[in-house]
């Protein structure tokens, strides 16, 4: 059994970056040897030089849905006031939504609210919605007014920042909480090892002879969960939607098949290609939903390399982590880190394991 605790480490707030590097390209990058543990530290920038003519790069192409919104019971300016974190539509229904709300103890079924505008006030145009059902999870099934969740998302729609950065979206999250390839349309987070690319840094590598290929998973409020119980056999992962295509298997076969590499861009991309590759690292194109668990003594099979931002304590994407490398390697990485004033979480510097 594999203790959490193993996975632990403390992190003082102030380590954490609440707002991304002033440039895309601006954050710090440590490279970490696999093998040996051997640590340098380069600006992300420098990227290219760590990939061949030939290698591919596998990036997540998922985009962030505007979905947290607020809104007032019973369309009164002093009703009880709802958050809404839209999750996923309801099969074949596009009106209605599987969501998180605050506070729950007020969401009974039948309850009705009104979307509120952007300052804070009702809206006049009668957007609301009703509650369905309280999942067994402790989510709920909502309904909306209308099925044009574009339209809701553009009226009352915020970006979903993750909780630990402790702030409300501003304008300038609608750009830098996307990557640059974002075209998916349905994650609740973004897969935040992708926001240190630029175009012009994806184009130098496709200059220097890299192959990129995309893939989809959308990020689920999951992803967040810490893990509670005491062994991590025993914590229950999420499901994600995924899509896999025939191009970008095909792309991953042959490079490896060449004898060169394949570096996935984050955790999320990992979750796909170990999702649908064999025991020798053959990947197969497919779609579906995952809840696939990747920690030690796991070696990954689909990939070579790993670039990914610096994980919360006990998470299952640090766990992910320390299947690249053991664990004592990424934690004293972690701890170098530290020592060296990099930045943590989804806006913050990130890691290369090569």
């Amino acid at each position: 059994m594999l203790a959490t605790s193993l996975f632990d480490y403390e992190l003082p707030e102030s380590f954490i970056a609440r707002y991304p590097a002033e440039k895309r390209d601006g954050s710090r990058m440590m490279v970490v040897d696999r093998k040996t543990g051997e640590i340098e530290i380069h600006p992300f920038s420098d990227i290219p030089d760590f990939l061949s003519p030939g290698d591919a790069l596998i990036c997540n192409n998922t985009k962030v849905l505007r979905g947290r919104m607020y809104a007032r019971k019973e369309g009164r300016s002093d009703g009880a006031r709802f958050e809404i974190l839209l999750l996923e539509p309801v099969a074949g229904k596009c009106d209605t939504w599987n969501c998180m709300l605050k506070p729950g103890k007020r969401a009974i079924p039948g309850t009705a609210a009104t979307l509120l505008n952007a300052d804070g006030s009702l809206n006049t145009r009668d957007d609301c919605f009703t509650v369905e059902t309280r999942n067994d999870d402790n989510t709920f099934c909502i309904r909306f007014s209308t099925p044009d969740i574009a339209y809701l998302e553009a009226c009352y729609g915020h970006i979903p920042l993750p909780p630990y950065l402790r702030r409300e979206a501003e304008n300038s999250d609608e750009e830098r909480y996307q990557t640059v390839y974002a075209s998916q349309k349905g994650a609740v987070a973004a897969p935040t090892a992708g926001l240190h690319f630029t175009p012009e840094i994806l184009e130098k590598l496709r200059a220097k002879g890299v192959n990129i290929g995309e893939l989809t998973l959308h990020v689920g409020a999951g992803t967040f969960k810490p893990v509670s119980s005491e062994y991590a056999e025993n914590h229950q992962m999420h499901y994600e939607d995924f899509f896999l295509p025939e191009s970008t298997a095909k792309l991953i076969n042959d490079t490896r098949k060449n004898g060169n590499k394949v570096l996935a861009i984050g955790t999320t991309t990992v979750r796909v290609l170990e999702s649908c590759c064999d025991e020798n690292g053959l990947i197969s194109a497919g779609s579906g939903r995952t809840n696939i668990f990747l920690y030690p003594p796991r070696k990954p099979k689909g990939e070579d390399m790993l670039l990914t931002n610096f994980h919360l304590p006990c998470s299952t994407l640090l766990m992910l982590v320390s299947c690249f490398a053991d664990r004592e390697k990424i934690l004293n990485a972690y701890e170098r880190a530290k020592a060296e004033n990099m930045r943590f979480y989804s806006y913050g510097d990130c890691m290369l394991l090569k």
